[in-house]
């Protein structure tokens, strides 16, 4: 696949969503076990990714059977996630997948689920309220909307990691914060939410809508996919600070990624992966 027409890596970036579908796989197969009830037989994947909710709802629906149906705006990462979940369904599950664009507001081609599940989606949109009601029509009479969004971002590092000033990675965050405010400001059609998630769902039209949070934990000393998941977290932290931080918290990340000098986190053993992930799950009046 490579480099498309429109100059994205999908290779890249398909790899990247699996790194992080492998790292949270216990917690998501978990989370689907906890939503889906008997008589659940179809859930909509709102952003399906690479595919990672939606394996661990066919692994889950192996014996029942039922449709799950994937909804990406990108088609190479529709066809990512069909080919996964496919791989994981049983005899009785069917996977289907509906290129749509929920910041657009054309889902009339993805018709009406008992489960519609959105993680990490709908603080994208640029009237995110608007795309919860968007989505509850999605929702049969009864069926539930969940949202998956940030409880706490992830932490990584130690407050003092030898190199620079300590208190590196909250001057980081704090600066990729800054960074998606202004983003989110300059997004034409951008509407400001004021409220939480269990606010603005009931605002939406939902009813009883319940949250808890779940832990992503890795202590460290980490390997693998939580340590791959630390270098991303520094990558990512370190495109958002440029210009919004010192010069010494950029050079000091800068050698918290250098793989070839001594304060290299992929060679550390004190970094750490703790993601504090909420859910909330709301229910259409039947």
């Amino acid at each position: 696949m490579a480099h498309s027409h429109d100059g994205i890596d999908w290779d890249a970036k398909i790899a990247r969503l699996r790194e992080g579908d492998e790292l949270a796989a216990p917690e998501t197969a978990d989370l689907v076990r906890d939503l889906l009830r008997p008589q659940d037989r179809t859930v909509i994947d709102i952003g399906s990714g690479a595919g990672g909710a939606a394996t661990a709802f066919a692994d889950a629906m192996w014996d029942t059977g039922g449709t799950i149906i994937l909804v990406d705006s990108a088609p190479e990462l529709l066809a990512a996630a069909a080919r996964n979940t496919a791989a994981t369904a049983g005899p009785d599950v069917r996977v289907l997948s509906v290129q749509a664009d929920v910041a657009r507001g054309d889902l009339s081609a993805v018709g009406q689920a008992d489960l519609v599940f959105a993680s990490f989606v709908v603080h994208h949109l640029p009237d995110q309220l608007a795309g919860l009601r968007r989505l509850l029509k999605l929702v049969r009479p009864g069926g539930r909307l969940t949202l998956v969004e940030s409880g706490l971002e992830p932490r990584v590092l130690p407050w003092d990691v030898g190199v620079g000033e300590p208190g590196l990675e909250p001057r980081l965050a704090a600066a990729r914060a800054d960074w998606f405010r202004e983003m989110r400001a300059e997004m034409p059609g951008s509407v400001r939410l004021p409220t939480g998630w269990a606010r603005a769902m009931a605002d939406a039209g939902l009813d009883g809508v319940l949250s808890w949070t779940q832990l992503v934990d890795r202590p460290a000393p980490v390997s693998g996919a939580a340590m791959t998941a630390v270098l991303r977290r520094l990558e990512w932290l370190r495109r958002g600070a440029e210009g919004r931080v010192a010069q010494a918290d950029l050079d000091a990340v800068d050698a918290l990624l250098d793989p070839t000098g001594p304060h290299y986190a992929g060679s550390r053993d004190d970094v750490y992966y703790l993601l504090a992930q909420t859910i909330h799950v709301g229910t259409r009046r039947a």
